[in-house]
Parts: structure tokens; sequence; C-alpha cells
């Protein structure tokens, strides 16, 4: 089983290549600002040819499906759409906080926070299975922000929106992880449990959550 995964939701750019659950390849830039346009078909092909897969070897192809930034959504998702078509292959969306969430190992309670401007973001709340507990949702943040989980226990707070949580948070129960973006090496599990369930999306439909 063969996946392309593209992850173009922020300012990172990602792609990996997988078989199964072994990572083939992957390339990576975060350059602070949107790279996408001229970088996402040229990581594809290094990926590809590193790997010496051709794209006719792919069974799937994953795409993050957001929330996040409207730019990069269309890119990544114009992109995974148009190699479906060309290659008659299935197209599979995994939830971009999702994605993120997968960077934390140990955590009863996971919340990624995508910076959605001013003191706005986009969050969701995880298990430490990453099931969603709380749904994608658009939030504006005040220090009483998610207290409910705050006051049950540890809760991890990672993504470019989580800095600016972390300055009007004092709860002792809230740890804070620096530098995290969504990358495609963090779809694999979720690209590959819905490969297996014959999860895909409509390729002529979808689109991509932005919630704003």
């Amino acid at each position: 089983m063969k996946l392309l995964h593209i992850e173009t939701s922020g300012v990172n750019c990602s792609v990996a290549l997988t078989d199964n659950d072994t990572l083939l390849a992957t390339k990576a830039q975060n350059a602070g600002h949107f790279t996408h346009s001229e970088n996402l078909h040229l990581f594809i092909e290094t990926v590809m040819t590193t790997a010496g897969v051709p794209l006719s070897s792919l069974d799937a192809i994953a795409v993050s499906a957001g929330a996040g930034s409207y730019t990069g959504l269309r890119i990544g998702v114009a992109t995974a759409k148009g190699l479906c078509f060309a290659l008659g292959k299935p197209l599979i969306g995994i939830p971009t906080l999702q994605i993120l969430a997968h960077q934390v190992t140990q955590a009863d309670c996971i919340i990624p926070m995508l910076d959605a401007r001013r003191m706005e973001v986009y969050s969701a709340v995880f298990d430490s299975k990453y099931r969603f507990v709380s749904p994608t949702e658009a939030k504006i943040l005040d220090v009483d922000s998610y207290k409910e989980y705050l006051d049950k226990g540890k809760v991890t707070f990672l993504g470019d929106g989580s800095t600016k949580f972390a300055t009007i948070c004092q709860h002792p129960n809230a740890i804070f992880i620096a530098g995290a973006f969504p990358e495609a090496k963090d779809m694999i599990p979720f690209a590959i449990e819905k490969y297996k369930a014959a999860d895909f999306e409509d390729i002529a439909y979808f689109e991509p959550t932005y919630l704003k």
C-alpha cells in the first residue's frame, strides 16, 4: 500500500511517501512564509524519485483537509485532486488538527491550535488516542479558555496558535510545546486507517474545512 501524503495548511510545506507503515521519503520546508506554489510539486517529485516509486504505483493520495490557511489548503487540495484525477487514485482527507496532535506522544488531553489572527485560533480537543473529544472550531481565546479540561488534569497545547494562549494562560495544568507545525509524516497512521476502511473523499466535490 503506497500512499503520498501532502500537508500545506500553514507555512510548513511538507510531503511524505509511505509503503504500508514504512516511511520511504519525506521533504519539508518552513520558510516562515508560503512557498507552496513554488515547492510543492518539486517536493512531490523529489520524494518519488528518492524512493524510486513512480506516481502510477500509488494506491491513494492523502491531503490535509483543514482547518488552516485558505491559500495553503487550496494549493494542497488542488494538487492532490489533480493527481487523483490524472492517476485514477482515491483521495483521503485528514483533519489538520489531528495531524498536529499526533506530534504529542504522551498526553491524556491534547489541544492543537493554529493561528487565526488576533486572539483567535483554530482548535480541537483530542484524547490520548488522537480521537476527537471536541470538534474543530474557530475560538477567541481568553484566560478561562479550556478551563473545563485544565481543571481535570494536564493538558498539552501545541501549534503556532498556542503561543498566544501561553501569554494569558496561568493554569498549572497547562503544558505548552513550542515550534510545532503540521507535517505530512504525521498524517501516516490516519491515512492508513482511512485507506483500509475505504474512507475516501469525492474527488469532484471535496473542499477543505476553511471555517472562515
